[in-house]
């Protein structure tokens, strides 16, 4: 990201705090003046009481305190904003673990997967499925314990590489076990859309930072 990009919002956040700023200082000004005017004004036999005086200058503290937080707010918001891109700026580049089934393959002619067990399995078959879903090779573990697993795939010569995802089976005994798959990608580019830091990824795809498991 450009710092060119952080100073244009910075300025235009600081923009926006000072027409408000400007806002609640006019409002306050002329509730005043009404005010003072009112008094100058007010019949002398029937004057205006002290709980109706107290009443609209704590109406004029109210306006000015609601604006003050609002420029707050907003000054928070930005901030917030700008950290969260100088945070994502750091994950370009690096890799991401997520839900899904895709598999990547990179220059090396590897590629890496995930799962997650929901308990102990005695045996894990992991099938790798091309682009038209069929099965072109099979991974089989053992002895697998509860919780996140990794696997490393090497793809063999002549097999394309696009589009492949796997599966995931796992048993122990006749019992089957829940087997969430989870996938790697690349970070390449980030963004605050909406308000919310969202990864651009290798793959094509986007995801929220929220959805990320692991970062490596």
């Amino acid at each position: 990201m450009s710092t060119a990009a952080i100073n244009a919002t910075t300025g235009s956040a600081a923009s926006g705090a000072s027409n408000q700023l400007n806002t609640a200082a006019e409002m306050s000004d002329r509730f005043l003046k009404l005010l003072v005017t009112q008094l100058k004004n007010q019949d002398p036999l029937n004057p205006m009481e002290n709980a109706e005086l107290t009443s609209q200058m704590a109406q004029i503290n109210t306006v000015t305190g609601i604006e003050k937080l609002n420029t707050s707010m907003a000054t928070m918001a930005s901030s917030f904003s700008q950290m969260q891109m100088l945070q994502g700026a750091s994950l370009v580049g690096r890799s991401v673990l997520l839900d899904g089934n895709n598999l990547v393959v990179d220059e090396e002619g590897k590629a890496y997967g995930g799962f997650e067990l929901s308990s102990n399995a005695a045996s894990v078959r992991i099938d790798i499925l091309d682009a038209a879903g069929s099965t072109i090779d099979t991974i089989s573990l053992t002895d697998k314990a509860a919780g996140r697993q990794g696997f490393e795939w090497e793809a063999p010569e002549g097999v394309s590489t696009k589009g492949l995802t796997f599966k995931v089976t796992a048993n122990t005994g006749a019992a089957n076990i829940e087997a969430k798959t989870l996938t790697f990608d690349a970070v390449t580019a980030v963004n605050t859309a909406g308000g919310t830091l969202t990864l651009e990824l290798a793959s094509g795809g986007q995801t929220p930072y929220s959805l990320v498991k692991a970062v490596s």
